[in-house]
């Protein structure tokens, strides 16, 4: 079964329940992931407007930093940023409730789109305006999740170039110069290709909430409480349930840590 069959399986919730919390830079199947109203979003989700009670801090009005081309794994300096980037998009019910959690507390989140999925043309609508208004930040996940370092260089162009024209017929953007490499693979090769596409950083991560497959709702928050700390690049993915069911839980650690969710492009400036 390729992976695209299993993530289907997973966000199905069919697999078995995985355990444990991923080491830093390491993830279960990640190892470097027409509109319409969200759905399928659990009874206790959470209600009201992004000015509300659940409101979370404000991101950062300082100084952006300008950061050379090359892999990043955490956000440069001193602060307390966090950067929550979901990858895939296998499950358009997970994208939908990120959609719904991003409107209701205000939270800001870089999506790292594997464009193939439905999820992202089924909510465009709903995130367009998130987009246009920079609350929600786009970038490459590929087309269909393939190993980079394991293709063609004229396929690895294709993967990402496919991709881009998805994001900016669907969305006006194009991702650059931000791109993830599918299970985190890359090489000087890919690097090259993807730079010579305008996609200078390879995206890589801190920590992991290791749910690009079905796992438990404790080892999701054992893993938020683990990773989100002042100025990480943490990786979740959009593809299994149990996310929806504890996003008040996810906002409580990032209040009780005074952390600023932020997007990318909140704090960096692409390399000159």
């Amino acid at each position: 079964m390729d992976r695209r069959g299993l993530l289907t399986l997973l966000a199905a919730g069919t697999a078995a329940v995985l355990t444990g919390c991923s080491q830093a830079h390491s993830d279960p199947l990640e190892s470097g992931s027409g509109g319409g109203q969200p759905f399928g979003l659990p009874d206790n989700f959470p209600s009201g407007s992004g000015a509300g009670a659940k409101s979370l801090p404000a991101p950062p009005t300082g100084p952006k930093t300008r950061i050379p081309a090359g892999t990043i794994t955490a956000l440069p300096g001193a602060g307390n940023s966090m950067a929550l980037t979901v990858d895939d998009g296998a499950s358009p019910e997970v994208v939908g409730a990120y959609i719904k959690f991003a409107k209701d507390t205000g939270a800001r989140f870089t999506f790292f789109v594997t464009a193939y999925y439905d999820s992202w043309t089924t909510h465009r609508d709903a995130l367009r305006p998130l987009v246009d208004s920079g609350q929600i930040q786009l970038a490459n996940h590929t087309w269909d999740h393939a190993d980079l370092t394991a293709i063609s260089s004229a396929a690895v162009a294709d993967q990402l170039s496919r991709s881009k024209t998805f994001l900016r017929n669907n969305f006006g953007v194009d991702g650059t110069p931000y791109f993830r490499p599918p299970f985190g693979r890359h090489n000087g090769t890919v690097d090259k290709i993807a730079a010579d596409q305008g996609y200078t950083v390879p995206t890589m991560w801190y920590g992991s909430l290791s749910d690009s497959g079905v796992i438990t709702e404790e080892y999701l928050l054992q893993c938020a409480r683990e990773y989100f700390n002042p100025q990480t690049i943490v990786i979740g993915h959009a593809n299994a349930p149990a996310v929806t069911h504890c996003y008040d839980q996810l906002a409580d650690i990032i209040r009780e840590r005074n952390l600023s969710m932020v997007t990318l492009n909140d704090v960096l400036l692409p390399p000159a």
